[in-house]
């Protein structure tokens, strides 16, 4: 059984036992119609939590020291970003725990999920609100975000709705707002709990990127200026393009298990997981 690199408590029958109902509910996914995947997105998702009562999304709300360190990493990439007027925008917000933590910092808060399972029971401020949505198509109004925020969301969109998502995104955003988009890179993948037994992602990671594919898109989607930021304790610096590129192919060109091994050392796992932050 291979490791993905994370920290995991898990035996290896309950490992299996997820990996098994995810892939089961990914492959229906992945065959959906582009009609059907609307629905399936809340769907899949809420079944897996309740097959899956030991994941990992479930298990983090019942320990406070692990999720008050995870919301400090983002806190600390999202704070260049965050003002006192502007209006927050969180998609995947998983247990809402960052989302709720800008709300104090902010003037609104509006986090969108394809789940309601794993946000039961949320106590929230008057300015915040969760919305359930389908993935791709986000029910926010036109030009009312100022900074929008995913983690660890685009590899989970089917491959054909991706460029939607970017699109949908983009028109939230007003003129001058910022995207910022931190996605596992696929060169030291895959990062799904499929990560344990398969070569490439096949659990609900529907598709993993390197930095600057989803730079790409970014540029596709017509946002007016696209950047890779690494972030270095509470630091952002600028990375060019290029070098990332050229570091991108080299480790492309590799067996599978060799550019895992490469691209999850320390240096280089920080240069291909570079955020990608789009403004519009």
């Amino acid at each position: 059984m291979n490791n993905p690199g994370r920290k995991e408590f898990r035996s290896a029958d309950r490992l299996r036992a997820h990996y098994l109902v995810e892939r089961e509910l990914a492959d229906r996914l992945r065959a959906a119609t582009a009609a059907e995947r609307p629905r399936l997105y809340s769907a899949v998702y809420d079944e897996l939590y309740r097959r899956v009562p030991d994941h990992p999304q479930l298990t983090r709300k019942a320990d406070p020291d692990s999720q008050r360190e995870a919301v400090a990493l983002k806190l600390r990439l999202l704070s260049p970003f965050l003002r006192p007027n502007l209006d927050f925008m969180e998609i995947g917000p998983g247990d809402c725990s960052l989302a709720l933590a800008v709300a104090r910092r902010v003037r609104r808060a509006i986090a969108l999920d394809v789940s309601a399972e794993i946000t039961k029971n949320l106590d929230v401020p008057a300015n915040f609100e969760l919305r359930i949505c389908d993935g791709a198509v986000l029910p926010v109004e036109t030009s009312s975000i100022d900074l929008a925020f995913s983690y660890q969301l685009v590899e989970h969109l089917h491959p054909a709705d991706a460029l939607e998502h970017l699109n949908h995104v983009q028109r939230c955003l007003r003129p001058g707002g910022v995207y910022v988009c931190v996605t596992p890179s696929r060169l030291n993948g895959p990062h799904d709990i499929s990560g344990y037994f398969d070569a490439e992602a096949c659990g609900f990671h529907m598709k993993e990127y390197t930095t600057t594919e989803l730079a790409g898109l970014m540029n596709d989607c017509g946002f007016g200026r696209v950047q890779l930021l690494l972030s270095v304790k509470a630091f952002l610096t600028r990375v060019p393009t290029a070098p990332v590129w050229i570091l991108e192919q080299l480790l492309e060109a590799l067996p599978h298990r060799q550019r895992r091994q490469l691209a999850s050392l320390p240096l280089i796992r920080q240069l291909v997981g570079v955020t990608v932050v789009a403004s519009k």
